[in-house]
């Protein structure tokens, strides 16, 4: 029988089909080419996208209305006792004051404690600077902590090797918004007699069994810089149990409030002059933290959840873990999406892991978080009580080698997930090279 030339084409199209089925059953499908090696990015959207849907930090058109009110009003500082009852309510909490940023709030707690010269602290030295080096001023040293290599935090049983009879203290800092193990430290602190303290600039917002992190402490710390999660260009907060401990803070860095403690302060006398320092926050950033605030869950939980749609594909991935957190804690997201490389478990190195992710267009980055036991101002015995000891911390030392920070959605970005995801399985695909070159 003679065919027409229509189905001599649909003849021929149904044979190839046949064939290139054939073929696929036979070998496997073959794998895009990594972009390191020439192949096509596996980020596509445009810089744009990509940069809005990482912006932080976020402000509105309410930001914006409070600030402009401000400036036709001039009832500045109406808005900084307004920020800390909004404060309490939220913490749940007696006794906070506004600091003109965290740096200032953690110096007030220093202050407020009140130890005698030589006490010793513990504290991690995964920490940002502000968390240790104040203790100089007063003559305090620090005691250098591990971190648990899981979770980035305060490891306890190191700060049970590092305990002395000095120590009188003790700073914990909840790495990356995520809570301390603050059960059990308080429960340590108790048994040692040591007063607990937290650093909760990264983490405001974050629960453990429904209590805020900043509010287990004697006393707690936030702060507003630009990059945290409340953020207010600058500013800070200290949240303290008792009269005496916030007063002491107060009087500290705010020579106009002493008058206003009751008449059996012992600080009331010192208004008009506190201690030599001026910590008052700005009224406008007192305004964009109060405005901030309201938002401020809502805003934890929507990037919360944009980090769960990526880890919970990224972690399937053999070498990937993230930060281990404990059932009864809600987490925050602060600065970066901390992963954990096995290089062992993956098959390759994290520099190139690295090296891959950027040609992709993943905006990913490994340098190290600090570890303040390496700088130089704990080395020079002139500036301390007598010198702080400087103790082998293989847990920040393994968690700087394993970290592989990626940004912080702070939008909906199912889009970027998608091609973030495809990027990492492709590399993945590659291991096996990749573990040779």
């Amino acid at each position: 029988m003679r065919l027409s030339r229509r189905d001599f084409v649909r003849s021929g199209v149904v044979a190839a089909a046949a064939v290139a089925a054939k073929g696929a059953a036979a070998k496997p499908r073959r794998v895009e080419f990594l972009a390191v090696n020439g192949g096509l990015k596996a980020i596509t959207l445009p810089d744009d996208r990509h940069a809005a849907a990482i912006k932080w930090p976020r402000y509105g058109e309410e930001e914006k209305r409070r600030v402009l009110e401000l400036l036709d009003n001039n009832r500045f500082y109406d808005e900084i006792p307004q920020l800390e009852q909004a404060t309490r309510e939220y913490l749940g909490v007696s006794h906070v004051k506004a600091h003109c940023n965290g740096t200032s709030a953690l110096v007030s707690m220093f202050f407020a404690l009140d130890l005698p010269k030589g006490s010793e602290i513990l504290v991690p030295s995964y920490t940002a600077w502000a968390t240790v080096a104040p203790m100089w001023l007063f003559g305090y040293v620090p005691v250098f902590v591990d971190i648990n290599p899981r979770t980035a935090c305060f490891d306890l049983a190191s700060a049970e090797r590092q305990l002395t009879r000095q120590c009188r203290a003790l700073v914990v800092m909840h790495a990356w918004g995520l809570p301390c193990e603050m059960e059990q430290i308080c429960d340590f602190g108790r048994k040692h007699g040591l007063i607990v303290l937290e650093d909760a600039a990264q983490a405001q917002g974050a629960t453990l069994r429904g209590k805020q992190m900043g509010s287990w402490g004697a006393i707690g710390v936030f702060s507003f810089q630009a990059s945290k999660v409340l953020p207010a260009v600058e500013g800070g907060m200290g949240v303290y149990q008792t009269p005496e401990y916030f007063e002491r803070a107060t009087t500290f860095g705010n020579y106009d409030l002493p008058g206003k403690f009751p008449a059996e302060s012992p600080y009331r006398g010192y208004q008009g002059t506190g201690f030599g320092s001026k910590f008052r926050i700005h009224p406008i950033a007192a305004a964009l933290a109060r405005t901030q605030l309201r938002g401020l869950d809502q805003r934890n939980a929507l990037i919360a959840a944009e980090v769960r749609k990526l880890n919970d594909r990224l972690t399937q991935l053999p070498g990937l873990s993230e930060q281990q957190a404990a059932p009864e804690m809600r987490r925050v997201h602060w600065a970066a999406n901390l992963l954990f490389f096995d290089e062992a478990a993956a098959g390759f190195s994290k520099e190139i892991l690295l090296k891959a992710l950027k040609a992709e267009g993943v905006r990913a980055s490994g340098a190290p978080y600090d570890e303040q036991h390496q700088y130089r101002l704990y080395s020079e015995a002139k500036w301390w009580h007598h010198p702080p000891q400087i103790p082998s911390l293989p847990g920040c030392k393994q968690v700087n080698k394993s970290s592989v920070r990626l940004p912080l959605f702070t939008e909906s970005a199912s889009d970027l997930i998608d091609q973030y995801t495809k990027a990492f399985e492709k590399i993945w695909a590659h291991r096996d090279a990749l573990g040779k070159s």
